[in-house]
């Protein structure tokens, strides 16, 4: 069972079993992690309720890579900044942001291993392996300054705190887009409030 669009159906039962219409067939956790790295599209809905648990089900698998690999792709300084946002008033803008930030990264990836295929060839791997660090270190710190300015701009303590350095102000393009996403989160809860 697909929906019209495509999207495969992962049913979760009472047992925790996990069902793939697509396949006929019971997957696990791991089964499902290699699905998102081929790029398949699904969604995970409760067998009984109907409802959509695909957010609780990816953090499961998340979970569990961060725990038994030992090769972590979250350090403890994110996953605590990450906990701090929970009920603050920037909460709604950080899915956004961490969304958009994990998508120029994906795009930025071809470019990376371009660059990495070309060094190598050059000289000893451990010389090379610096450039696509430094590639990856400012990504990461445009990608905070970016971040950085978002909460500025809209959190009330901005204008009385003091800055350390004059920032230069966001184009009138990234403020539209920042109040587009608003206005369309307001909508959605909106929606969900009725």
């Amino acid at each position: 069972m697909a929906k019209p669009d495509g999207q495969i159906v992962i049913k979760k039962y009472a047992n925790r079993r996990l069902y793939n219409t697509g396949t006929s067939t019971y997957v696990t956790l791991d089964d499902l992690a290699v699905m998102v790295k081929k790029g398949d599209d699904f969604i995970v809905v409760d067998a009984k309720s109907g409802e959509d648990i695909t957010h609780t089900v990816l953090t499961q698998i998340i979970f569990e890579q961060e725990s038994k690999t030992g090769n972590t792709l979250l350090p403890v300084s994110f996953l605590r900044q990450l906990i701090s946002y929970y009920g603050d008033q920037m909460q709604m803008l950080v899915p956004g942001y961490l969304e958009h930030s994990m998508t120029a990264f994906t795009a930025q990836q071809d470019t990376m291993r371009e660059q990495l295929t070309k060094s190598i060839g050059d000289s000893p791997i451990t010389r090379n392996m610096q450039v696509p660090v430094k590639m990856m270190e400012e990504q990461v710190r445009r990608n905070t300054e970016v971040f950085q300015q978002a909460m500025q701009m809209f959190s009330p303590f901005a204008a009385g705190a003091k800055p350390a350095e004059e920032k230069p102000k966001p184009d009138n393009t990234d403020l539209k887009e920042l109040k587009d996403q608003l206005k369309a989160l307001q909508e959605k809860l909106d929606t969900m409030g009725n």
